[in-house]
């Protein structure tokens, strides 16, 4: 009990850190996209290469092409994820990016050839009925946001799944410097044709904290998964959502609207049916 405890509080702790780097991200809109994710990738490639080197551990991959897979199916779903951060309220860019883990349930029965549970097709059906409300089709709402949105989740979850492909071929500090450095390599060529902007004191800031609010978020996470099972922790991620709705009211005044809030339960609902599914499998 004492072991889920803490898990749970790491976890809470990882989602207050994820709900801060949107809020940093949304707080620097004169900041063009690929100095956001240089940022946010070049503090996480040393923090984790640094202890690599300390530690002995080999820096050469076993699997490059899901290696290099990974790492376009990431940055995508990052660079789209960061985009409908600064064209939507933030509460329903980080609402619309949590549909990710279903899009993972989809890839992995097509990609990964696992069955699909009947439950799991509800929670499916129950998710994207809730991310209609959220993205309103037809209420006056201007879809192209809300498909970047969508777009970066299905990548967010392509990602994922290579990720559960990859772990059995590479360590996990490993696949996850070579997406920092990849991704840090890959925003140099935008920033020299003049994707860059020499930031205030104050963007700086916003800046640093985008990267190191990602990498706490990691660190978090990861020591949270290490005290209790994935199933036990994965509903207590949506925390991010309630923080993301506070940080959005606070710095900019943004009140989500009955529609958001609704599409919101209906999809926490649908994970807590996906994760309570996987819980009862496992026993």
């Amino acid at each position: 009990m004492q072991n889920k405890r803490q898990g749970i509080l790491l976890i809470l702790v990882s989602s207050l850190f994820f709900a801060i780097m949107a809020a940093a991200v949304k707080a620097v809109p004169n900041i063009p996209l690929p100095e956001k994710i240089f940022f946010r990738n070049v503090i996480g490639l040393v923090a984790v290469g640094i202890p690599m080197a300390r530690q002995g551990i080999s820096f050469k991959p076993n699997n490059t092409k899901l290696v290099l897979l990974r790492f376009v199916l990431g940055l995508s779903g990052v660079a789209m994820y960061y985009q409908s951060i600064s064209m939507l309220q933030l509460s329903d860019a980080v609402i619309i990016n949590k549909l990710s883990p279903f899009f993972v349930l989809i890839l992995s029965v097509i990609f990964l050839k696992e069955k699909i549970k009947q439950y799991q097709i509800g929670a499916l059906v129950l998710a994207i009925a809730g991310a209609m409300l959220v993205v309103k089709p037809g209420f006056n709402f201007d879809l192209l946001p809300a498909v970047i949105g969508i777009t970066g989740a299905f990548f967010a979850g392509s990602a994922y799944t290579t990720i559960r492909k990859l772990s059995a071929f590479d360590k996990p500090q490993v696949i996850v410097f070579y997406f920092c450095l990849l991704s840090t390599l890959a925003t140099i060529p935008f920033i020299v044709a003049g994707q860059f902007v020499v930031p205030t004191w104050t963007e700086l800031g916003f800046l640093l904290i985008i990267g190191l609010a990602a990498l706490m978020a990691q660190i978090a996470m990861t020591n949270a998964y290490r005290h209790a099972p994935a199933s036990q922790l994965a509903i207590y991620t949506y925390a991010n959502v309630v923080f993301s709705i506070f940080f959005g009211i606070v710095l900019w005044a943004e009140i989500p609207d009955l529609w958001t809030l609704a599409g919101a339960g209906i999809i926490i609902t649908a994970s807590l049916i996906n994760t309570y599914g996987n819980f009862k499998q496992a026993q």
